[in-house]
């Protein structure tokens, strides 16, 4: 076994050859692409929660991380990736949610509708913590015409309380007895595990929006004989 000093003067190495800016880059493109580009729909859970924590445990286990750098980047990540996803929806309206995914997207879709008009304002900030409406609520807000400036501010409110208060968590826990030494390991179990039911998500969404279109498709045929 690699004891860990020899490994956290490997990863500083690394690091230190443009690794750390391609950890930057990968981690806010799949913060913003989460909503943005509704990468969250197929693989929820490696540009949610467990992305963030494990950055941050990277961050506190090498030297070549800066965690302030981290946490700016992945907070505006947050926030123009919602703010993407509120401006198509505005723009584009209900048809572009009804585009996107099979039955167990567009169930998420309505579930998220009755979320939204529960809770308004609110649902913005609460939906960063709940992988399907973090996805669904900036383009279900846009195509109901909320207030920009509403949306704005419970927007920025979501960003500071997720994406920078979820990556100073993991940051901060790699400080506890025990968790710096073994900081790898759970990142790494992290980001596998969500590789692996991201990928079976999709997989199963995949499959749906198949049955859907035959199911589409044998009712438009003509019955034969």
């Amino acid at each position: 076994m690699v004891p860990i000093s020899a490994l956290d003067s490997t990863l500083n190495d690394v690091l230190s050859h443009t690794g750390a800016v391609l950890f930057y880059l990968l981690i806010w493109g799949l913060v913003f692409a989460g909503t943005a580009l509704f990468l969250g729909v197929f693989i929820p859970f490696i540009t949610g929660d467990s992305l963030l924590f494990g950055s941050g445990l990277v961050a506190a286990s090498t030297g070549n991380i800066n965690i302030v750098i981290l946490v700016i980047g992945t907070g505006i990540a947050a926030f123009l990736g919602d703010q993407v996803g509120f401006l198509l929806g505005r723009r584009y309206g209900r048809g572009y949610l009804e585009r996107h995914g099979g039955r167990r997207t567009q169930s998420a879709i309505i579930k998220t509708e009755s979320f939204y008009r529960k809770f308004g304002w609110w649902s913005v900030v609460i939906a960063r913590f709940m992988p399907w409406a973090r996805v669904f609520v900036p383009v279900v807000a846009g195509v109901g015409r909320m207030n920009y400036y509403k949306f704005l501010t419970s927007n920025l409110l979501g960003a500071l309380s997720w994406g920078v208060g979820l990556t100073l968590t993991g940051y901060y826990a790699a400080t506890i007895p025990g968790v710096k030494s073994a900081a790898y390991i759970i990142a790494g179990v992290l980001i596998t595990a969500s590789i692996v039911v991201g990928f079976r998500t999709w997989r199963i969404d995949r499959a749906q929006r198949k049955a859907d279109a035959t199911a589409r498709d044998l009712e438009i045929s003509p019955p034969v004989g």
